[in-house]
């Protein structure tokens, strides 16, 4: 019986090896070639773009994370401003709202994924100060975006980064990830919650504190998203409305999946939804 488990070891390790020279032969690319398809897509200096992503999703990627990072900058060059969500917590909002946290802008680390981290972690990086929704900015006007997220009435609301990002016109990347990982479309649910068949916001208002990367403490006052609408939210319904417009542009390079999105085109998406009456919630 050992022997078959070590037989079996053997072969598992063996086979993730093949797999690993697979993928490294049939999908090798390197930071040239995602810098050249994130132009193909539209992306380009002076704009404003907010990046989901995965790590674990670039394969056959010849460089590291922090190449990735360098490429995304290179994209949109110091004029533009570089976003990445770096949300403290797993689960729900409000559980850890409750737990009473101090949210520490300098301190506390991002659950986002890797290239979250490393990114919020770079030179010259300025993250702004949420207790449940930070986001990480690079860029001459990353101040001016970042500045008064604390003061929100929710989370993503208007008044935040993710309000900048429409106003804007920004555009959003999905680097290995799909539409259901859109941060923004928690701003729209503020921009229609009248028009909404369930109320996405909590009716209780948190009050949560914050430090700031100087040290200070903040205080903010906002409603957090319901628990029980969240598990219902189902952004792929928007994607058949996005494509019909021709606002999905999505293609490969090597075994990564790179989709970007207008800010605008989202919002126009999810209005065009609400006349219909469909709703982004199963």
């Amino acid at each position: 019986m050992d022997a078959f488990k070590g037989m079996k070891t053997r072969t598992k390790r063996h086979l993730k090896v093949l797999r690993r020279m697979f993928i490294n032969t049939m999908w090798s690319f390197g930071p040239d070639e995602l810098q050249r398809q994130l132009l193909g897509l539209g992306v380009g200096r002076g704009e404003t773009v907010l990046v989901h992503s995965s790590f674990d999703a670039f394969k056959g990627f010849q460089g590291k994370p922090s190449d990735v990072i360098a490429v995304l900058q290179a994209a949109v060059g110091i004029e533009g401003v570089l976003m990445m969500p770096t949300m403290t917590f797993s689960g729900t909002a409000v559980a850890y709202a409750r737990s009473d946290p101090l949210f520490d802008a300098a301190r506390t680390p991002s659950k986002m994924g890797l290239l979250t981290e490393l990114f919020r972690r770079s030179p010259q990086v300025l993250r702004s100060v949420h207790p449940t929704h930070s986001v990480a900015l690079w860029g001459r006007d990353a101040a001016v975006v970042a500045s008064g997220h604390h003061l929100a009435r929710t989370p993503c609301g208007v008044g935040t980064p993710f309000d900048a990002l429409l106003k804007r016109n920004g555009k959003i990347l999905l680097l290995g990830t799909d539409i259901g990982v859109l941060t923004f479309f928690h701003l729209l649910e503020e921009t229609f919650e009248t028009e909404l068949p369930v109320a996405p916001f909590t009716q209780e208002v948190f009050h949560l504190r914050s430090k700031t990367m100087d040290g200070r403490i903040l205080d903010s006052s906002c409603r957090l998203f319901e628990a029980t609408v969240s598990r219902r939210r189902n952004l792929h319904k928007m994607v058949p409305y996005l494509k019909r417009d021709g606002a999905w542009r999505e293609a490969k390079v090597g075994g990564l999946r790179v989709t970007v999105l207008s800010a605008a085109a989202v919002e126009q998406a999810v209005g065009q939804m609400i006349q219909q009456g469909v709703y982004c919630y199963d």
